[in-house]
């Protein structure tokens, strides 16, 4: 499946299309079962032209098994996932069962500190759009090796300062008033699938800027954001790609500067 789009910003890296799947892919990259990873870690092995898989008992840690559409795992997230996020839990670090735990999380204790209470980061974890996908497996693959007859549920480009730019004039192109495009709070993985994949189901979904997650940005290079798009969408602004900025000569200019 070509992209438009891709071709006209000169990305560095494919686009990714992110499937859902009766069928583990042969060959896939994927995490052993029960062993920690990072899904920004497997999403860049696939921008780089490698397929990965996940299911519901190789998603790399709690956070990727929510962001990847596998429920709300966070349920079992040891000591709170509100402590984990703000101010840590230092009366459960204490306990004998986290003992083993703080060596390997030592956040569990002192917090990441992306919210100022416990109180907030609950809110936050409240409003998160919790999905069971009705599929086995999530499948990243760059979007060039996608077949046409397969469908992705979300597209997710890399992109820099000036790439960045114009997606989200292309998303707006057609579009007057509305806001077609957010940058939420999440993680790495909810920015990639969780959210764009909620945004779905709207009638007029949103594109999401992500992997804004300060502990997936060490996975990805300091430059480049994600931007996360409905397949619908997709489709959409691959449509206004002719006609648009993108064939003009202000953005001819800028696409100098990213060779």
């Amino acid at each position: 499946m070509e992209s438009k789009i891709a071709r006209a910003l000169n990305l560095k890296y494919s686009p990714v299309g992110i499937l859902l799947s009766e069928e583990k892919p042969p060959g896939a990259l994927q995490f052993k079962e029960g062993r920690w990873g990072c899904v920004v870690a497997m999403f860049m092995g696939a921008a780089r032209g490698k397929t990965a898989v996940f299911d519901r008992k190789t998603y790399g840690c709690l956070g990727g098994g929510v962001g990847l559409g596998f429920g709300n795992l966070y349920v079992n997230f040891p000591g709170g996932i509100e402590y984990f996020l703000s101010t840590g839990n230092q009366e459960f670090c204490r306990s004998e069962a986290a003992r083993g735990l703080v060596r390997n999380m030592p956040a569990l204790e002192h917090g990441e500190g992306y919210f100022k209470s416990p109180e907030v980061a609950k809110k936050f974890v409240d409003a998160l759009p919790y999905v069971e996908v009705p599929a086995p497996y999530v499948v990243f693959k760059p979007l060039d090796q996608v077949p046409e007859d397969e469908k992705p549920e979300v597209v997710v480009f890399l992109a820099n300062c000036d790439q960045l730019s114009a997606l989200a004039v292309l998303a707006n192109y057609n579009r007057g008033g509305e806001q077609s495009v957010i940058i939420p709070f999440g993680a790495g993985c909810h920015t990639l699938f969780l959210f764009p994949y909620h945004e779905a189901r709207s009638e007029r979904p949103r594109a999401v800027v992500g992997l804004t997650d300060i502990s997936a940005r060490k996975h990805v290079e300091k430059d480049l954001l994600s931007f996360a798009v409905p397949y619908k969408m997709f489709l959409e602004m691959e449509d206004n790609v002719e006609g648009s900025f993108l064939e003009k000569e202000e953005w001819r200019k800028v696409r100098e500067r990213n060779p």
